[in-house]
């Protein structure tokens, strides 16, 4: 079986077996571009609402390149990811990230979550959704410190001769990211928020949102390190936990730790701010549907009080005065006034806490921040001679995630600069017609992840967006 890192590293300068079905075209005429999207008869799920949306964009955009790029990114996680049944009744959907077998908490949340506004119009997509929500949901209560999960237990991770940490049945991997419990709220919140429909939140719903609380609680770290502990054989630094598994030492101030940031990376200092953030509008959003739907009510008050005291405490630590870009969000702190200035492509970032909820975009400390990650200041931004965006360890070295260029669009207000990420994604998709994990600043052929569900699914969201808010310029 091939390992996650391994795959990276073959793929990352050997994509050209993908391009094959693409090959002769290097330039873009009229409307002669080539089919790369899965046929029809192979696609994992159809949705009527998402074939109007691409029909409609394409139609009335002029950029024709674009247009294409939309039509191939935007439906992937419906085309080659998701598997949808009914189980005791309930639906269920086993969504894999693409080029793995596994699914994320965090990836299947991102992926299925443009989809959300388009219930009203296709009620199997909604029901695909629910699925989801019900999937995510047996995954927390297994182990709400495994990041990604199998569709059953009779797979044996890749891992599980190499984790030193409690390794259970249908567990690909157990990386404790504060984000893996985020995304789920984030995805349950929007989708009562659209449809109102509070079906799926019955009493496994509570019971996991109960445990999310409470392993939130535990990894503060009041009193002792707490339940979780992970240690990796490998020679890969990132993908292990120092000082025997528990991290380097964070004074208690109410932040949560976080073992590893949505990279799949480990943390230098255990409070992650981006993930505290979205922590604290995870909690937020408990509290207003526990208020709203009954089943939910037990969770208010833990959740308010949590709530309180993390915000008090990102208020305090979160906080850093640059020299040069005045007062800016830490990437990292331990609560011993050590701190980690920098920014990572993967999403919850920095530079995504407005698309998150996490702040609003007009504060000034964000603007300040968001000045600085995409600046030489950060040491994993990378401008080279077709590109320039944000990357991070995972990959190493003058790689771009495309991923960081949405977000600098999704987070814009400005059309200069949203032009400015379209044109880039634009010439930068490696002559494949799908986004990618990261390509090299200097050559957008030289990439990892030929499948990567995620970015494709976010780029189709972010042109969407686009199209329906400045149409213009996608001319």
């Amino acid at each position: 079986m091939m390992k996650r890192r391994d795959f990276i590293q073959q793929s990352a300068f050997a994509a050209a077996g993908f391009a094959i079905s693409v090959k002769g075209f290097g330039s873009f005429h009229s409307n002669e571009f080539p089919v790369v999207r899965i046929p029809e008869s192979q696609r994992r799920f159809k949705s009527k609402a998402v074939e109007k949306i691409i029909a409609d964009l394409q139609k009335n955009t002029a950029n024709k390149e674009l247009a294409w790029l939309f039509g191939n990114c935007f439906p992937n996680t419906l085309d080659t990811t998701v598997d949808f049944e009914i189980i005791d009744g309930q639906p269920d959907t086993y969504v894999i990230t693409g080029d793995i077998d596994a699914m994320w908490l965090r990836d299947s949340s991102a992926q299925v979550w443009p989809y959300i506004p388009l219930c009203h119009e296709d009620k199997e997509l909604q029901q695909l959704l629910k699925g989801v929500i019900n999937r995510q949901v047996k995954c927390i209560l297994k182990d709400p410190y495994a990041n990604a999960f199998y569709k059953d237990e009779s797979k044996v991770s890749e891992w599980k001769e190499t984790d030193i940490t409690d390794m259970k049945p249908g567990i690909h991997e157990r990386k404790w990211e504060i984000d893996s419990l985020c995304y789920p709220i984030r995805l349950a919140h929007g989708y009562w928020k659209e449809t109102r429909d509070i079906s799926v939140f019955g009493e496994q719903f509570v019971a996991a949102m109960q445990l999310v609380i409470r392993t939130f609680r535990e990894q503060q770290r009041k009193d002792g390190k707490g339940p979780y502990s992970f240690q990796r054989k490998t020679a890969w630094a990132t993908d292990g936990v120092p000082m025997a598994g528990y991290g380097y030492p964070a004074k208690p101030n109410g932040l949560i730790c976080s073992m590893f940031r949505p990279s799949d990376d480990a943390t230098v200092y255990p409070y992650l701010i981006p993930s505290n953030f979205f922590a604290l509008e995870s909690l937020k959003q408990l509290q207003e549907m526990g208020t709203a739907i009954p089943s939910m009510k037990s969770l208010v008050a833990p959740a308010g009080e949590l709530a309180v005291e993390l915000e008090r405490a990102l208020k305090q630590y979160a906080g850093f005065t640059h020299p040069k870009f005045g007062k800016i969000y830490a990437f990292e702190v331990n609560g011993f006034d050590s701190y980690n200035l920098m920014d990572d492509a993967n999403i919850p970032s920095l530079l995504a806490l407005p698309y998150l909820g996490g702040v609003k975009q007009n504060d000034p400390v964000y603007q300040n921040t968001r000045r600085f990650v995409w600046s030489g200041n950060n040491p994993f931004f990378f401008k080279g001679k077709v590109a320039e965006g944000i990357g991070g360890p995972h990959i190493g070295l003058d790689m771009v995630w495309p991923m960081s260029i949405v977000m600098k669009g999704l987070t814009s207000n400005n059309d200069q600069e949203i032009k400015w990420c379209l044109d880039t994604l634009q010439r930068t998709h490696g002559k494949t017609g799908f986004m990618h994990e990261s390509f090299h600043k200097d050559n957008p052929e030289q990439y990892t992840r030929k499948w990567f569900a995620w970015a494709n699914t976010i780029f189709g969201e972010f042109v969407w967006k686009v199209y329906r808010e400045k149409p213009q310029l996608l001319k």
